[in-house]
């Protein structure tokens, strides 16, 4: 596995150099406008080393194409949507075609349902199903959303499969998964340098979507209970937790939720506040760092206290968009 290893975080390196020296031989480049946070000509789509490194390490532990094959279209489908915008209209059916095919055929998926669940009633287990194809959908597209700015994208990257793996291993679960956990946070740990503190080259759409539709399915995989899908989802806490507060206000002022905007709380900060792009992805991966952290701490204590936890820190989180945008 030690190989496997090195070549991922390699790969995460050769991609993000790659690109950020040819990209614009392919026409990967990102011209800033009135709703970047950068400004001038970027290259993006270094994340293609990610892709490639998920690819290896999922033949090698010999992980069903079930789980990566979809993973790796979305992926590629995104690689054309650094070159060439594509539409909403088309990119979300084919995220949820991927996604249900994800979701029927991954042989891992055999025991996902809770036993409880099960008992209750096949509607009640058909609803989860839908849940979970949400769940995924929604994370993917979360997580391309929040990179916005250097190193946010890769940072959370590192601390969120950083964290599944252990739980995963604590949990005894299947070791498979504990490697392709630690080659990704490898990988992107390879890709970061060219990314982090300032940008040679951003990660894109393929490296964003893959991330975040393989973080998502992890948590389907791994949750055998309520708790275990509330603790592992726990560990993506400050995307979600921006996600929902810049929802929330963009529906508040009557928005449309598919149109481009700068309304997170990461781009405030990062836009109207001036602080530094390192300081807020350093700021943002801490949080969820500690947040993952007390969730393993407490998850013996079972989903009241788990719970509990989350809503504290969502409350901190809201409290401090509320103090931001006023001043904003």
């Amino acid at each position: 596995m030690v190989p496997i290893y090195l070549v991922s975080f390699f790969l995460g390196c050769l991609g993000a150099w790659s690109i950020s020296h040819y990209a614009n031989y392919v026409g990967l480049l990102d011209h800033s406008n009135n709703r970047s946070s950068h400004v001038g000509i970027i290259p993006k789509g270094g994340g293609i080393g990610i892709l490639i490194a998920f690819v290896i390490s999922t033949i090698f532990a010999k992980i069903s194409p079930a789980f990566w094959i979809p993973a790796v279209i979305l992926s590629l489908i995104s690689l054309i949507g650094d070159k060439r915008e594509v539409s909403p209209k088309l990119r979300l059916p084919i995220q949820f075609l991927l996604t249900l095919s994800f979701i029927i055929f991954a042989p891992v998926l055999s025991d996902v349902l809770p036993s409880e669940a099960l008992k209750l009633s096949p509607v009640f287990s058909i609803l989860i199903f839908i849940f979970f194809i949400l769940f995924i959908v929604a994370t993917t597209n979360w997580y391309n959303f929040m990179d916005g700015i250097n190193g946010i994208a890769g940072i959370t990257a590192i601390v969120a499969f950083g964290l599944l793996a252990f739980y995963n291993y604590i949990s005894h679960g299947d070791s498979k998964l504990t490697f392709l956990a630690v080659s990704i946070a490898l990988a992107c740990i390879g890709f970061l340098p060219f990314n982090f503190p300032n940008a040679k080259v951003f990660m894109g759409d393929v490296g964003s979507i893959l991330l975040g539709f393989v973080f998502a399915s992890f948590v389907v995989m791994l949750s055998r209970s309520f708790l275990d899908f509330i603790c592992l989802a726990g560990f993506l806490f400050p995307f979600y937790a921006d996600e929902f507060v810049t929802m929330f206000v963009r529906l508040k002022a009557g928005e449309n939720l598919l149109k481009a905007h700068r309304r997170h709380f990461y781009q405030i900060l990062v836009n109207e506040m001036g602080i530094a792009h390192w300081k807020i992805s350093v700021g943002y991966s801490a949080l969820q760092l500690i947040v993952g952290l007390c969730i393993l701490l407490i998850k013996p204590f079972g989903i009241i206290p788990v719970f509990g936890l989350l809503l504290f820190f969502f409350a901190g989180f809201v409290f401090a968009n509320y103090f931001i945008r006023m001043r904003c």
